[in-house]
């Protein structure tokens, strides 16, 4: 006669609970989320590279030093130089712009108006000197980047005001011709003549440190001079 089978135990089920596994949530957001801070310092790191190399000889890899993060994180807030010089153009010309409209479409006389527009020109680009060689950069090489920037920093309102602006210093200008204080002067001529002889010393500041031997404290000199006498040549200019 058979014995029956002896029946082993099964072995305890251990009652320990796995560990919980990181909320996807919280995960999904260290990996993608953006920090206000990082973007701007990387922003006005580029911004001083910018000042000292211009936008054709700055390289991400010293825009990352500058800013203190490495260049895995620079491509993630920016991911190329040209995404990164139109953010800190966009910025800078925020600040050339809305301003200048204000000034134009002012009531004070046209005499100070003057005075402003060039102040305004020189001290907004002696601190973003880059800007008008950003901007012959992008008509040479890309002109149709400038409107779409340039339509992002305005916008339709402002776009609509500054054809109101025009119109109503065309009236001005007019107005100041038939009384004899100024020559006749359409407002585009007067604002390409203003916008020129601020911007082009910019523009132009290596060619003009090597012919005229001009440093640093010489080129500040220069412009504190210019400031104060570039108002005076184009009133002289405008009178008959």
């Amino acid at each position: 006669m058979k014995r029956p089978a002896s029946k082993r135990p099964k072995p305890a089920r251990s009652q320990a609970k796995a560990p919980a596994a990181p909320a996807r949530s919280s995960r999904r957001f260290a990996q993608t989320g953006k920090d206000g801070d990082t973007e701007r310092r990387i922003l006005e790191a580029a911004r001083r590279v910018f000042v000292s190399r211009g936008t054709a000889g700055a390289r991400m890899q010293e825009i990352a030093a500058e800013a203190g993060v490495n260049q895995a994180l620079l491509h993630y807030y920016f991911r190329t130089k040209d995404t990164l010089a139109r953010a800190v153009f966009r910025e800078a010309a925020a600040r050339v712009f809305p301003p200048l409209l204000q000034i134009l479409g002012s009531d004070a006389p046209i005499e100070e108006r003057i005075e402003r527009i060039v102040h305004h020109y020189i001290d907004v680009l002696r601190e973003h000197p880059f800007l008008p060689g950003y901007v012959l950069s992008e008509l040479t090489f890309d002109p149709q980047n400038i409107p779409v920037v340039m339509q992002e920093v305005m916008g339709a309102e402002r776009v609509a005001a500054a054809r109101a602006i025009m119109q109503k210093l065309d009236r001005e200008l007019a107005a100041r011709a038939d009384a004899g204080d100024f020559r006749p002067m359409r407002a585009d001529q007067f604002l390409v003549n203003m916008g020129s002889l601020g911007v082009f010393p910019f523009a132009a500041r290596p060619m003009f440190a090597h012919l005229l031997g001009m440093d640093d404290p010489a080129w500040e000199r220069f412009l504190k001079t210019r400031r104060a006498e570039l108002p005076r040549f184009i009133l002289n200019a405008m009178r008959p």
